[in-house]
């Protein structure tokens, strides 16, 4: 059997997965989490062979959680189910240590056999939007992001200073950099286009 954890933060699609996975003979759906960090505790207590995780989740995104499963050296594969036909997501993930990125438009068939794909050591990624991942490089540092998202979801830079831990002149910086790499107007507008671009 391949032991699966589901990652997602919404109730209804969560189930939606666990149902149409256990379906299947040789999948066994072994737990699931609405939101990172759970998933990541759960990813060392239970020890699945495959995380099919979303990118867009609470307390921890996908793509984080894809990143510390790998430094935590459980073991597990990772396979991105989203909405996000993005480039730079993509790209982002590979490198996070994904081995499979599935749209959630794609034919429910297709997602039990990505997951026995990766669990035998392969990968199950869309060919279309693999060659156009490598197309334009994100310009962004991981510093230069966090201080980009948290500045478009809203927040200050007091209080993005507070969070990461940072002095506001610092904040400030990354900031003014972020907003000239990607050609922004402002922290608003260049939040906007990183994120269209997969970039946050």
């Amino acid at each position: 059997m391949i032991r699966v954890l589901i990652a997602e933060d919404q109730g209804m699609v969560r189930g939606a997965l666990a149902a149409l996975l256990d379906i299947e003979r040789d999948i066994e759906v072994v737990g699931a989490a609405g939101n990172g960090r759970d998933a990541l505790q759960l990813a060392t207590s239970l020890r699945p062979d495959v995380i099919l995780t979303d990118i867009e989740m609470p307390e921890m995104t996908g793509l984080e959680l894809a990143a510390a499963v790998k430094a935590a050296a459980t073991g597990a594969r990772i396979v991105i189910l989203t909405t996000f036909a993005r480039p730079g997501y993509l790209r982002r993930a590979l490198e996070a240590g994904a081995s499979g990125y599935m749209l959630k438009d794609s034919p429910s068939g297709q997602l039990a056999d990505a997951i026995r794909r990766v669990h035998a050591g392969g990968r199950s990624i869309d060919a279309d939007l693999a060659a156009e991942a490598w197309s334009e490089d994100d310009p962004l540092t991981d510093r230069e992001r966090q201080v980009l998202r948290l500045a478009g979801e809203g927040k200050s830079g007091p209080d993005i200073a507070g969070e990461l831990h940072l002095s506001e002149g610092t904040v400030r910086n990354y900031l003014s950099e972020a907003i000239n790499k990607v050609g922004g107007r402002n922290r608003v507008d260049a939040a906007r286009i990183a994120r269209a671009k997969g970039w946050l």
